[in-house]
This record gives C-alpha cells, sequence and structure tokens, in this order.
C-alpha cells in the first residue's frame, strides 16, 4: 500500500520509531511527582513509586533525611494492596497523613478512592471508611477530623473515636450534590473541592448544587473490551448525567454550614447574583472568615466575599470587573496570606498581581511583566517579597521572579526556556523544574538568591536515548499575515532535512483561549514528550509546524480576546494564513499541506478547512466541537454569551460552514466523550452528507474525550498517519 512505500522513502540516520514507542512511555522523562513542601519549612516529601514508599528529603541538601512511609510494613490484613500508592495528603500539623489507593476517575478532575489514615510518629494505620470509596477527603485544621463526600452527602470521621456520622442526607444523583461541583463547575472552573472547615475546626462549610432543573445529556455504553462491560453483551446501556449546554440552566449554587456540636445545618446568606456561580469555597490560613467566590453568569464580575461563622455576616472584600471576562486562571492564582490579597488581573492589558489589603483596598500593583504573570507563588510578609512566574523575557518562556514592595525585582531562574516553582513554606529555597522544547525536565533547588544547590534530576539519560534515535529538534519562527497580525510558531524538519528538496507540511494546532502550543517547553507538540508523535511523522518524510493564531496566550488581553463572541473566526483565518505563508517556503510543497487538531484543535480544523481559502489538501479533526450550542454553558457563554445574546456569533460555525469544506477530511471521536459529545460528530456528519461531501469517520467505542485505554490510543495515532500519508501525495 501507499503508506508503505512512502514510508520506505523516509530516510533517517538514527533508530526508526514506531507508534509503539510514541504511546508506550520509552520516552518518558524522569519526572518528580507528587512533591510537597513540608510544615517544618526545611523539608520536602516525594512518593517512589519502585519501592512503595514516602521518603522525606532535606530541602537545603536535597539529601533524604527519612521514610515518612513503607508499605512493606504493613501485613496482608488490610483490606487493599498499599504498594500502589496513587497519591498522599498531610494533615495540617504534619504528623499524620492521608495515603490514596485504588483509584478510579469519575471525570477529568474528580475520581473515588479509598484512604487510609496513617500516624508517622505511632505508624499505626487505619482505613478512613469502611463503608467504601469516597471522595474529597478534607482535613480539619487540628487533624483531628476528615470530612468526605460519599453519594453527593458529606460524612464526617472524627479520629480519636473512630466514628463515621453522615453530615447531610438529601444527596441524590443527578439531583442534588453536596461538598462537590457538578459537571460544569468541575470542568470549567477548576475544581473538584467545594467543601472547607472553619478555621476553628467547628463548622463544616460547603456548596449544594441543584441540578433538579438541569436536563440530562445520555452517553451511550456497548460491551466492548478493555474494560469489557458484560452486562452490555446483548443490549447497549446509557450513562445519563446533569450538563448544562450553552443557554440552558444551569445547578442552583447554594453555600451552607454544619455546626459539628449541634449537627445541625444552616444556609449561608451571600451576595449571590441570581443565575450566577459560586466558583470557589476556601479557608485561608490564618483568617478566621471563610471565603467565597461569587460572579455573574457573563463572567466579567468576581467577588471575594468573607462570612463569618461565628457572626453569620458577610464582607464582600473587593470586586473584579474587567472587559469581557475574568480570566479563570487568574481566579485560580487569588493568593490570601496572613494579612494581604494577592489578585491576578488583565485590567492594564497584561496579567499583574495587585496587593490589596484584608479590608479590600489596593495597595500596590507588585508586578510589571512585559508578557504577563502566569503563577502566584506567595508573598512574604516579613520582607515584603512576592514570588511569581511570569513571561518576562517572552511570550514563549517562563521564569522565576522575586518582586519587593519597593519595587526591586530580580530573577531567580536563570536558564532560558520554561521555569516553574515549588517553594518552601519561608520563601527560603524552592525546587525548579526547567525544560526547554528541545531539552527534558532538569529538576533542582535553588535559593531565594537563585544559586543552585542542588540537581536533583537530569534526565540525561533521555538526552543519550534521544541522540541515539537521532530526533529532530524544534526551531522557532515568526511571520506577519496579510492582516498585519505578527504570529509566532515552530517548525520540526526531518533529521535528515535536504533544502534542495520540497516537503509536504502537516500543522497541529489548538488555538483556543489563552491556550499556548508555542512554548519554549518540553510537553510542546501534539502529544508532549518533546513532540515524539511528531517526529514520528518527520520519518514520515513531512514537516511539522505549529503556529499560534489570535486568541492565545501570552500576548495580553487584546490579543487574547480578541476572539470575544466570534470564536473560530479569526482563529480560522490565522492558520490560513499559515498555510500561505508556507506555500512560500523553497522546501515547501505548497500542494500539499494538511492541518489536525484535538476538542478546541478539531473545531479549528473544521473552521480553517472551509474559511473559504482552498489551501489544505487533508485535516484530522479529532472530538471537535461542531457548534458551541452543544457545548456547555460556563466555557461557551464567557467567551460567546448565550445564544440568545449573540445569535450571529453562534451561527458560524462548522456544521453551517460545511458545503465550504475543502480537503480531504477524517473525524474521530469517543462515543463516551463526556466532554465534547458525539453529538457534535453526529450532527457535523449529517450537514457534510447533506452537503454532498466526502470525509471518513472512525467511533471509538466506550471511550472518553482522551480516547485511550486498551490499544486505543495506538490506533488513533495510526489513523491519523496513515490518512495523511494516503491523502497528501
Amino acid at each position: 500500500m501507499l503508506f508503505a512505500c512512502f514510508v520506505a522513502t523516509a530516510s533517517f540516520a538514527g533508530n526508526p520509531l514506531t507508534i509503539d514507542d510514541v504511546v508506550s512511555g520509552t520516552f518518558r522523562s524522569d519526572y518528580i511527582y507528587e512533591m510537597n513542601m513540608l510544615a517544618d519549612g526545611t523539608s520536602y516529601a516525594q512518593i517512589d513509586y519502585q519501592t512503595a514508599r514516602i521518603l522525606k528529603y532535606d530541602v537545603k541538601t536535597g539529601e533524604q533525611t527519612g521514610v515518612l512511609f513503607d508499605a512493606s510494613q504493613f501485613n496482608s490484613d488490610l483490606k487493599h494492596t498499599l504498594t500502589d500508592i496513587d497519591a498522599y495528603e498531610m494533615s495540617p500539623d504534619g504528623k499524620k497523613m492521608l495515603i490514596q489507593v485504588n483509584t478510579n476517575p469519575v471525570y477529568r478532575r474528580s475520581f473515588m478512592a479509598d484512604f487510609y489514615v496513617y500516624d508517622i510518629a505511632t505508624k499505626d494505620i487505619i482505613l478512613l471508611s469502611l463503608n467504601g470509596p469516597l471522595q474529597n477527603p478534607v482535613w480539619a485544621p487540628k487533624g483531628d477530623k476528615i470530612a468526605f463526600v460519599r453519594d453527593n452527602n458529606i460524612f464526617l470521621v472524627d479520629l480519636k473515636s473512630g466514628t463515621e456520622t453522615q453530615v447531610t442526607d438529601d444527596g441524590e444523583k443527578n439531583k442534588i450534590i453536596n461538598g462537590i461541583p457538578d459537571w460544569v463547575y468541575e470542568e470549567e472552573f477548576g475544581f473538584s473541592n467545594a467543601m472547607t472547615f472553619s478555621a476553628d475546626g467547628k463548622k463544616i462549610c460547603f456548596l449544594k448544587f441543584d441540578e433538579s432543573m438541569v436536563r440530562m445529556y445520555p452517553l451511550q455504553f456497548f460491551a466492548g473490551d478493555k474494560p469489557k462491560f458484560e452486562q452490555y453483551d446483548v443490549y447497549p446501556g446509557a450513562y445519563e448525567y446533569k450538563y448544562p449546554k450553552a443557554g440552558e440552566e444551569n445547578a442552583k449554587c447554594s453555600a451552607w454550614a454544619y455546626d459539628i456540636a449541634t449537627a445541625k445545618t444552616a444556609k449561608i446568606n451571600l451576595p449571590y447574583i441570581e443565575d450566577g456561580y459560586i466558583p470557589r469555597i476556601l479557608q485561608p490560613k490564618d483568617f478566621d472568615h471563610v471565603v467565597f467566590f461569587t460572579m455573574n453568569r457573563h463572567q466579567d464580575e468576581l467577588n471575594i466575599v468573607a462570612w463569618n461563622p461565628a457572626t453569620d455576616m458577610y464582607k464582600t472584600l473587593l470586586t473584579e470587573r474587567v472587559d469581557k471576562y475574568v480570566k479563570e486562571e487568574a481566579m485560580e492564582q487569588i493568593t490570601f496570606t496572613k494579612k494581604h490579597i494577592l489578585l491576578p488581573s488583565d485590567r492594564d492589558g497584561f496579567m499583574q498581581v495587585y496587593l490589596y489589603d484584608m479590608q479590600g483596598n489596593l495597595e500596590k500593583k507588585m508586578t510589571n511583566s512585559q508578557f504577563g504573570v502566569t503563577e502566584v507563588y506567595g508573598f512574604d510578609e516579613k520582607n515584603g517579597t512576592l514570588y511569581y512566574q511570569a513571561q518576562g523575557v517572552s511570550p514563549m518562556q517562563k521564569e522565576v521572579y522575586a518582586t519587593t514592595i519597593k519595587g526591586d525585582t530580580r530573577r531567580l531562574s536563570k536558564n532560558e526556556g520554561t521555569n516553574s516553582a515549588l517553594f518552601t513554606a519561608d520563601f527560603r529555597y524552592f525546587v525548579n523544574t526547567w525544560s526547554t522544547a528541545n531539552r527534558p525536565y532538569v529538576f533542582s533547588i535553588i535559593d531565594n538568591q537563585g544559586k543552585q544547590v542542588k540537581q536533583l534530576v537530569d534526565n540525561e539519560k533521555l538526552v543519550a536515548k534521544i541522540k541515539e534515535y537521532n530526533l529532530p529538534g524544534k526551531t522557532f519562527f515568526d511571520f506577519t499575515t496579510s492582516e498585519g497580525v505578527k504570529l509566532n510558531g515552530w517548525m520540526m524538519k526531518p533529521a535528515e532535512f535536504d533544502e534542495s528538496k520540497k516537503y509536504p507540511v502537516i500543522m497541529f494546532q489548538y488555538n483556543g483561549p489563552a491556550n499556548q502550543q508555542v512554548v519554549d517547553a518540553w510537553n510542546i507538540g501534539s502529544m508532549g514528550q518533546g513532540g515524539l508523535y511528531d517526529a514520528y511523522l518527520t520519518q514520515q518524510g513531512f514537516i511539522i509546524v505549529c503556529v499560534d493564531g489570535r486568541g492565545t496566550g501570552g500576548r495580553g488581553a487584546d490579543f487574547e480576546k480578541c476572539t470575544y463572541l466570534r470564536l473560530g473566526q479569526l482563529e480560522s483565518k490565522d492558520q490560513v494564513e499559515t498555510a500561505l505563508y508556507l506555500q512560500q517556503q523553497p522546501f515547501v510543497d505548497k500542494d500539499n499541506i494538511g492541518i489536525w487538531g484535538w476538542s478546541y484543535g478539531g473545531f479549528n480544523t473544521l473552521m480553517s478547512m472551509s474559511e473559504g481559502r482552498p489551501v489544505f489538501k487533508a485535516g484530522v479533526a479529532v472530538a471537535p466541537v461542531t457548534n458551541w450550542r452543544y457545548y456547555d454553558s460556563v466555557y461557551s457563554e464567557r467567551f460567546m454569551r448565550t445564544p440568545r445574546e449573540n445569535p450571529a456569533g453562534y451561527a458560524v460555525n462548522p456544521i453551517e460552514r460545511a458545503k465550504n469544506l475543502s480537503g480531504k477530511l477524517l473525524i474521530c471521536h469517543g462515543l463516551a466523550d463526556d466532554n465534547v459529545h458525539p453529538q457534535n460528530a453526529f450532527e457535523y456528519s449529517e450537514s457534510l452528507v447533506q452537503a454532498d461531501k466526502d470525509f471518513k469517520e472512525v467511533i471509538y467505542t466506550n471511550r472518553n474525550h482522551s480516547i485511550r485505554g486498551g490499544n486505543t490510543r495506538k490506533h488513533l495515532l495510526r489513523q491519523i498517519t496513515q490518512f495523511f500519508v494516503e491523502n497528501m501525495k
């Protein structure tokens, strides 16, 4: 077949990659997982998965100083085998830990698991609950109690007495949820915990979601394989859950407090906007009020509200109003210290950090980063220093910085590329994670003056393996479109690139709001791992290109929010402009340019192929949105408002553009995709049929948005590869 012939003509000096290499983890980098700074301020802990131990290290030296937990100490008397530790969480005083095992995912962030409570000093271990797996365990401030959720209800375990008490009894599937968010809150507000203890430990405060009026979405399941559902051997089954689509009714969210001493529950009255959101509940350290975030449905106003458990009174500490919408990423980075609130905001064009006192008075704009702050690590009250990550050199790089309240700024990470930090409680040291597009991760301990103390992980074995396989590197470039917009991109050429030849090009892209694919980091590329799948495609004779169009992150609010109310229109233009730019390059076969993407990237693939200028020979859309009317309320309305408010914006979509589709098309979708429903693929397929457009479609039984499990991911990547090879002659 053509695929085999094409591969045979591609030459490379190193060992050839296979799709098995891409999906099997053969090129997986060494990485420090589950690293946490300990309360003593001088130590950190991490899991050693090979020995099933949780080890303690001195942050000043990086040397191991102890063993916090050793699964081999426990015999088969326990209900579960503890050699497969999934995660752990320290108690607030650092004397106990929760050991998480038997984890099974629910949605993107939520999961069910079993938890053991382990006393580090006495080495006593008990199963937190004898009644089965649970969700979202939360420590009380003194470490003497733990609250958790099971079957949409909250339970409380007193660790001293061993008693388990049911806190709520109205929880019901697809109706009432207590203590954890509903699907859309979890997915689009980025959290899975909707409860906390009050600072004095006397009350459990939580959010309640009434989903009664939210419409149901059914996903069909079959027997399948890996895993196999025997109950669906003859007749298929269905999984139904509440999913609010754009413009439809959301769950009603309310705040409640349970008094542990009296066992009474009362509603908390908040200045809550009707039909709005409560996207956070938290108990800041050293603050006697519980904090709630409230937001209007348009998501352009965020209120930070402090509620006093002793008086049942609240105060709005501050209100953030910005043009178009408050970014979820900014809300995630709001930080409370003993005396201050750190608020990231793009109100001045780029994301900066503003320092408020606890009464909501603005004290100072702390940063002036050229391309914006991307993460807040904390504020040292003693010397008035903010520690944070920012794009200070380039939109494609990230560094770690410290800025004093006097305005003095110093860069703590020295290497160019992408740096992130995990600080000790006193901010004297941090573990820096550094990588580039062509260099896998390096972990180092660095002090707060920027001096390296010790290197922990260097990934030199992986570097040597990359050389052994002669994998191509990535180079960055930029160009200006016909509309005068400068765009950034990266390119990967075959290792044996011959500039006298002309190569077909595959463009990979995502291009969703605030997202960046053109970054100087090791997770670059369509499948991560340093662009490993993209390197595989270069061995088939392709050049791989990725360009971030308008709407993507790192270049300020104007660039990012210019797609507001018209998702897909500017992004698709920029991908077409990228293809036109590539056609002008002497080493590009201008008649053989393809495009593909996943999720939003799938949506933009379809939009780009039907933009009107027929520049793409072939395209692949994996799990694409095809009409924002089918997607969830929080995400769609953040960028588009409701269909009733913005009918013109919603009317521009791949389905309406089906008649303009140009090029060969492959659509791939998981039949159990709870995020981008298969409805998107099916309705789009029908529009193509009625427009008399040929296409191919691959449906993956029982697979969700990630399309993995068993042999699935390998099969998917092979279909993508073969489709481009067969259609870009």
